[in-house]
């Protein structure tokens, strides 16, 4: 058995105003109008012999990522969720997917485990490399993807390599160490001696070997992640998803996969690749990718320049000018402007770790909120009253609840409304409305195949998401309440 294994659990700080923690890097759309999760999957799904699919994601995003694989996976490939009950690093989430395919297929299955967050442009020379990591996995290594350099990066972790390769391998090696993140001038003599590659985060390896040597390399991890997946219904994963106990989850030791496992173990072999790798990790990564006009600005949205030059200008909604600036990357979203010398992105994330400090809702949340049914969008909010723009997916429906502060009026915009307000249900076509008055159970559905927009608009004291009661929750909707999901 192959097992491609997607993990979708990482945050994207230095990419804040876009990424958040509730609408991560692997969420946000490239210039071509795709998600990095979406091209992970399509990634993995190209490859030989792949049956099967396991994410491990966070609880909050299992309906989001469903959504992004909805219009993209093969019907003939099986989609499997593990889901997170709160982030954690990178050790725990390879530990849990070993545990996964080795209960589901045995000790030899072999893992592919891929980031969500990266771009890979060469997909065949991606393809002929995992071909090659496969046939090393099989002789029980545990294989990395080491990126052959192309200019002296401070922001990656390197692999040093020997000069010899492995017997009957093509471009693999054993790995002579792991090298922390360097300053410039050791970065630079690394791209002149040509015996270092670019840490890709991507492995291959045999269930069993993994959980072998996270044992003897990490056991306290090892015992954790055990206790943790003890009570997990792998088989209702392999049929859907399954959410891990967040008690137990909680007393897993928060570390990444190299210092549990790779840096430590004798059995890690490189597979040495040219494979158009980016980790887009940086706003200046998301620049590269949008060609430049004649004064090298990359533009992306409704913007004008005068006299202005080197920017990344970026606006998802608004109008963006600018006059006589230079080497400015400009990041505009709906509740949101980032401002920034190119040359400081990477320190983007300490805004963020001030927003969280303040409790900032910014560092968490879009004014667009995701959920199982489709999403909302705040348009304005005062005192006593809140705009949303509510779409419902269709075939899908709220509970039935009441609130016991606010009164709502609904108003169609497109589609058909299926509405139950008190005692009366009935449809409402666009441009037709309701009022839902404090206290009355009521339910929003959508029972057409298309989209269903309507403007919501609250008035009462208080307007909190937390002034609900819920009578029953749809099938779609229940273990969104379990991860927190309003």
């Amino acid at each position: 058995m192959f097992l491609p294994v997607i993990m979708s659990g990482g945050s994207g700080e230095r990419l804040w105003p876009v990424s958040r923690s509730s609408f991560p890097k692997p969420f946000i759309e490239m210039p071509d109008g795709q998600s990095l999760l979406a091209k992970a999957f399509l990634r993995a799904q190209s490859l030989d012999n792949v049956q099967e699919i396991l994410t491990i994601t966070n609880c909050e995003h299992y309906f989001k990522t469903k959504s992004e694989y909805s219009s993209i996976v093969n019907e003939v490939i099986k989609t499997s969720y593990i889901l997170e009950p709160f982030p954690r690093n990178t050790a725990p989430a390879v530990a849990i997917a070993a545990h996964y395919a080795a209960k589901m297929y045995g000790k030899d299955a072999i893992l592919l485990v891929l980031p969500a967050d990266q771009l890979i442009e060469k997909t065949a020379d991606f393809a002929k490399a995992v071909a090659e990591a496969r046939k090393l996995a099989e002789q029980d290594y545990l294989v990395t993807f080491g990126i052959t350099p192309s200019r002296a990066e401070t922001g990656f972790g390197y692999i040093e390599i020997p000069a010899e390769r492995i017997a009957n391998s093509e471009n693999s090696y054993l790995v002579k160490r792991f090298v922390e993140k360097p300053d410039l001038a050791t970065a630079e003599q690394y791209i002149k001696d040509g015996n270092h590659l670019w840490n890709a985060g991507i492995f291959c390896f045999k269930a069993g070997v993994f959980l072998n040597e996270l044992e003897k390399h990490s056991p306290e991890l090892s015992k954790a992640v055990e206790l943790a997946t003890s009570g997990l219904d792998f088989v209702q994963a392999a049929h859907g998803y399954a959410e891990l106990d967040s008690k137990k989850f909680a007393e897993v030791p928060n570390i990444s996969v190299d210092y549990a496992v790779m840096e430590k173990s004798d059995r890690v072999a490189v597979c040495k690749c040219d494979i158009g790798w980016n980790d887009v990790g940086s706003w200046n990564a998301i620049g590269d990718l949008i060609s430049p006009d004649d004064n090298g600005n990359r533009l992306s949205g409704e913007v004008y320049t005068h006299n202005s030059s080197g920017c990344l200008i970026q606006s998802s909604s608004r109008l963006v000018a600018t006059v006589g600036v230079r080497d400015l990357v400009i990041i505009d979203t709906p509740d949101a402007l980032l401002v920034a010398d190119k040359s400081k992105v990477q320190e983007v994330k300490n805004i963020v770790g001030q927003l969280k400090e303040n409790g900032h809702a910014a560092s968490k949340e879009h004014t667009t909120i995701f959920r199982p049914w489709g999403c909302y969008t705040v348009l304005e909010e005062g005192t006593g009253f809140k705009i949303k723009r509510i779409e419902v997916l269709p075939q899908h429906s709220l509970s039935l609840q009441k609130h016991e502060h606010r009164s709502e009026h609904w108003v169609v915009v497109s589609g058909v409304a299926n509405v139950q307000n008190d005692e009366q249900i009935f449809e409402l076509l666009p441009s037709q409305s309701t009022y839902i008055q404090a206290g009355h159970k009521h339910r929003l559905s959508n029972n057409s195949d298309e989209v269903l927009v309507i403007v919501e608009v609250q008035c009462g004291a208080y307007l909190g998401e937390d002034d609900i009661t819920r009578f029953d929750e749809v099938s779609q909707f229940k273990n969104a309440l379990h991860c927190g999901i309003k």
